[in-house]
């Protein structure tokens, strides 16, 4: 009676992820074409040739050119060789798939008015837009002071806050600073401190604020 070995465990280099295959492009072929777009604009833009990269990722040149027309769908393996081979991150492959991304647009005049303290003393605040995505969020305001008060409002929140001059002079506050502001200056702050106008020098007042929320907030 002959023995049967036990077979041994697949321990060559990689495990199945080395083994994977890469298939015919599907008939839509979208990411395919992104994939093939970057692959090549990234190649040329360091100056190889098609058989130079193709040997740097240790793949065909025939499979490369396959890939650089859309006509095959990577493996996993295969793009991670290719950016390795680039060196860019294998999200580089991937740019310009992501569709639907956000914008707003706000026709001249049909900023939203937002009615808050010092909103009935002459300062009104329009919004002129906000993205409200997974990783970012913004809000933009057009901010005119018309009417001077003996009580400006005092602003603290989250995140960073651009602020830029259009029209007018004021003097602005943030903690214990204070900044003389003219058109055409910028002023960026900590959301976080204390800050407001504490002096309007010359009305009518314009400026732009634009406040951008990190990851965390909600």
């Amino acid at each position: 009676m002959s023995e049967v070995q036990a077979q041994e465990p697949d321990e060559r280099p990689g495990g199945p992820a080395a083994r994977e295959v890469d298939r015919p492009a599907p008939a839509d072929g979208e990411l395919e074409r992104v994939i093939a777009v970057q692959v090549r604009q990234n190649r040329q833009a360091i100056g190889l040739t098609v058989g130079e990269l193709a040997a740097r990722a240790s793949i065909s040149k025939a499979m490369l050119s396959k890939i650089e027309n859309a006509r095959i769908s990577c493996s996993l393996t295969t793009l991670a060789r290719l950016a390795d081979a680039l060196d860019v991150p294998v999200t580089a492959l991937f740019r310009g798939a992501d569709t639907g991304r956000e914008a707003v647009f706000t026709p001249a005049g049909a900023g939203a008015r937002i009615v808050q303290r010092g909103s009935r003393v002459g300062h009104d605040y329009s919004l002129l837009g906000a993205l409200r995505g997974p990783h970012k969020r913004m809000e933009a305001h057009l901010v005119t002071l018309t009417e001077r008060s003996e009580v400006f409002p005092l602003f603290q929140h989250p995140g960073t806050e651009l602020l830029y001059m259009l029209e007018g002079e004021m003097v602005y506050g943030h903690g214990d600073a204070s900044y003389r502001m003219v058109p055409g200056d910028a002023l960026q702050l900590d959301g976080e401190g204390v800050h407001g106008p504490k002096e309007l020098v010359t009305l009518p007042i314009r400026f732009l604020s634009v406040v951008a929320y990190g990851d965390a907030t909600v």
